[in-house]
């Protein structure tokens, strides 16, 4: 009886262990990651979308692979940089508003302030993602001779990484991966589409 009684005295603890693991996983609170991975998304498909637009506009009317890296190179360095600093400023400016808010509330315990955002963070998160979707186009059309056949390449190399990042972005962010890779497919394609046609017109119209 008494080891009867042992088992029956455990049996709810791990039931109770599986209860608390299940709850902890369906309240897990997404909004936590929001910070670094809105940056970071952000800045992986600024990256990809406006290095490879500026290649296929350039490589449009330029057949030489050497202007289109040296054009998508300056692109990344200038890219990085300005999402850096604009992610620094725009969140140290949310920091500060935050602040005075909890201050203004008398509220501004430590466990508060462990909850502001952090501006290097999302800065040096912003920059690396963007550096990292540039080099995807970059990488796509050091190696291949042919103008007709780079320009494909690139696109098709784009349409990929596009379709990665917005899954990853999707699964992170606990929302929809068809509906996230859609909406990002069809921003990248526009923005290529257009900065081709408008530096063809340009190029062909002599202005």
């Amino acid at each position: 009886m008494a080891a009867l009684n042992d088992i029956q005295l455990t049996m709810p603890t791990v039931d109770n262990e599986q209860k608390q693991t299940q709850a902890t996983e369906e309240d897990f609170d997404y909004s936590q990651r929001s910070q670094w991975l809105r940056a970071a998304v952000l800045g992986a498909n600024d990256g990809l979308v406006t290095i490879a637009s500026l290649m296929v506009g350039v490589g449009g009317v330029k057949k030489d692979v050497k202007a289109m890296i040296l054009t998508g190179f300056a692109g990344l360095v200038a890219g990085a940089c300005s999402m850096a600093i604009g992610e620094f400023v725009s969140v140290y400016s949310q920091r500060d508003i935050e602040i005075s808010q909890m201050k203004r509330e008398s509220e501004g315990e430590e466990g508060e302030k462990d909850k502001l955002p952090n501006p290097m963070q999302a800065a040096v998160a912003s920059a690396l993602a963007f550096s990292l979707g540039a080099v995807v186009p970059l990488l796509a059309a050091a190696f291949i001779g042919n103008s007709e056949v780079r320009l494909g390449v690139v696109v098709a190399a784009v349409t990929l990484a596009l379709v990665v990042f917005g899954g990853v972005g999707a699964m992170l962010g606990g929302s929809s991966v068809v509906k996230s890779c859609a909406r990002v497919l069809v921003g990248g394609w526009l923005a290529m589409a257009i900065t081709f046609g408008l530096t063809k017109l340009i190029s062909t119209t002599g202005l």
